[in-house]
């Protein structure tokens, strides 16, 4: 199955609240017959976006070669969330990996938010801090409490503030959690508008951005001398490197990276503006995210409906009702909108590995690939890009960071990531409704 086509018509955005709130942007043509560059990048989200930006201010001739439209997929879906540290929690690098490193992804992801707040400014996106942290068990309520401590006196970020079960509720508007912690440093946007800001920005720095051409192939260069060739349905770029930024929707044209990353999806719905009414529901505007494995995740935006983010099915395939899918686990935070009209709803896909952390390969001589941020992408692809970029300048430290963190391929590899999604998420649904 193809998923840039499983689910959506070629160059159309889906109907989702972002879409109709956009900024909007000009369509850009097609590939069209043979071209050069010194650089393709494959995929328009906020990876391939922020690459082909940093490329074409750093000099380099490069294009962007996008199936559908820039920031169809995940960048352009998501629940809008810049969250602090890596996927996986400091704690967890520090054991798996040594404090030094951890560190040193600490910093790195410090770097992603910094940059994403510096391009959402540049871009005209307002941009609203602070994302809470909303804990099922005590458990997890005392392991929160430690990590704020841990951030504070380790790693100099006192940003974290710890919330008793009065405090997260008086955050949150709903008593459906025992506490949790809210992040200051963190941050929320309009996801969309951040990928169509970056565009601009692209465009204007200089590079061709190819819309509704769609990458089938990559005939690698395998010695000095040689050049990459990007076959696209409607022509090819001829170039010397090539960035892979498609994540979720990069199918067969990287087998050692599909094996490693495995696409799943995810519903979002939002609400008629709920005006004066629930006035209790986010006070200070904060994003909220929860602990169970398949995420339910919340915000407000500026017309006050409320977007919410949760729900799992083990098919590629869209359910035909989505809204039915996550309405219940909106009820379950906030009852008090029971019969409140929804507006939208919408899926995505986005990208899983193993571990949580994103995969970051060289899958060939002069190829780079970013790919699997398992949720955690408006920061960190955005990241991805930039270090692609320096990488390809000759400053690969910060991609070589990330790509020394081993992720390992999923059983079976890509063969039977479609066996491995449907197990492995009704597995963890049912821990998820058990509380565990």
């Amino acid at each position: 199955m193809n998923l840039l086509y499983a689910n959506d018509r070629q160059g159309e955005y889906p109907p989702s609240l972002y879409a109709q709130t956009k900024t909007p942007l000009d369509q850009f043509p097609r590939q069209k017959g043979e071209s050069r560059c010194d650089v393709a990048v494959v995929g328009g989200g906020y990876a391939g976006l922020s690459a082909a930006l940093h490329l074409a201010r750093g000099g380099h001739d490069v294009t962007l070669l996008e199936a559908h439209r820039v920031g169809f997929g995940a960048s352009g879906r998501n629940g809008g969330q810049v969250g602090s540290g890596q996927r996986q929690e400091v704690d967890w690098l520090e054991k798996h990996l040594g404090r030094e490193t951890a560190r040193r992804l600490w910093d790195l992801a410090e770097d992603a938010k910094a940059l994403v707040r510096d391009l959402a400014h540049e871009a005209g996106v307002p941009i609203r801090d602070g994302i809470a942290h909303a804990c099922r068990s005590e458990s997890e309520v005392d392991h929160a409490r430690r990590m704020a401590d841990h951030l504070a006196s380790r790693y100099g970020y006192d940003k974290v503030e710890f919330q008793d079960r009065d405090a997260l509720a008086g955050l949150l508007g709903s008593d459906a959690y025992v506490g949790g912690d809210v992040d200051w440093g963190a941050a929320h946007l309009h996801p969309l508008n951040l990928a169509l800001g970056i565009a601009r920005l692209a465009d204007a720095a200089g590079a061709r951005i190819r819309e509704n051409s769609h990458v089938h192939r990559i005939t690698h260069a395998r010695k000095p001398g040689e050049k990459t060739v990007v076959h696209c349905d409607t022509g090819r770029v001829i170039c010397d490197q090539v960035i892979l930024a498609g994540n979720g929707y990069l199918g067969d044209i990287a087998p050692k990276v599909a094996a490693r990353v495995m696409p799943i999806n995810n519903y979002i719905v939002a609400t008629e503006p709920l005006g004066d009414r629930f006035a209790e529901i986010l006070p200070r505007n904060t994003a909220v995210a929860d602990t169970k494995f398949v995420v339910n995740y919340w915000r407000m935006d500026d017309d006050r409906r409320l977007i919410f983010g949760g729900g799992e099915t083990v098919t590629y395939r869209f359910p035909q009702d989505i809204a039915s899918v996550v309405q219940p686990h909106l009820l379950a935070v906030y009852p008090q909108l029971q019969g409140m009209r929804l507006t939208h709803a919408w899926g995505g896909t986005l990208a899983i590995t193993m571990n949580r952390m994103p995969c970051f390969a060289r899958p060939a001589p002069n190829c780079l690939s970013a790919s699997g941020f398992s949720g955690h992408g408006v920061a960190m692809a955005t990241l991805a890009g930039r270090l692609m970029a320096d990488a390809v300048a000759g400053q690969a430290a910060g991609f070589d960071a990330m790509a020394a963190v081993p992720t390992r391929p999923f059983p079976g590899g890509r063969a039977l990531r479609g066996p491995l999604l449907v197990a492995g998420m009704s597995w963890f649904a049912l821990r998820d409704r058990l509380g565990f």
